[in-house]
């Protein structure tokens, strides 16, 4: 082998950078958001609503009370935010939680319905 030496050639070496031509192509695609929108009525109380929240969606009971609180004074409130999917099934089960037990006038379950989030 022969010895090479850089200064003897004069020959110097070039980093050379490549940028990608359009970083845009490779941004991944994300799914919209929707929220799951908790409707007031009379037909159900506090303890309903804290406890359902706790059961379908796994909040502690201060979370449950803070958004009961918020649907009898806003008339609504959102609880859950997700792919379209998964708000679907969210609805879906406070649709088929049930009427509540502690009040005679409750024949059915609360109104829950979906909205697209603005944001996304």
């Amino acid at each position: 082998m022969s010895n090479f030496n850089l200064s003897e050639t004069n020959q110097t070496a070039t980093a050379v950078m490549v940028r990608p031509k359009n970083k845009r192509k490779n941004k991944p695609k994300y799914e919209p958001k929707y929220h799951v929108i908790l409707w007031n009525d009379d037909d159900h109380t506090f303890e309903y609503v804290v406890h359902m929240l706790q059961v379908l969606f796994g909040y502690p009971a201060e979370r449950g009370w803070q958004l009961a609180r918020e649907v009898d004074s806003s008339g609504k409130a959102i609880v859950f935010t997700s792919s379209l999917d998964r708000a679907e099934i969210k609805r879906d089960q406070i649709l088929s939680f049930g009427p509540d037990p502690l009040m005679v006038e409750s024949t059915g379950p609360l109104i829950a319905t979906l909205e697209k989030d603005a944001e996304n």
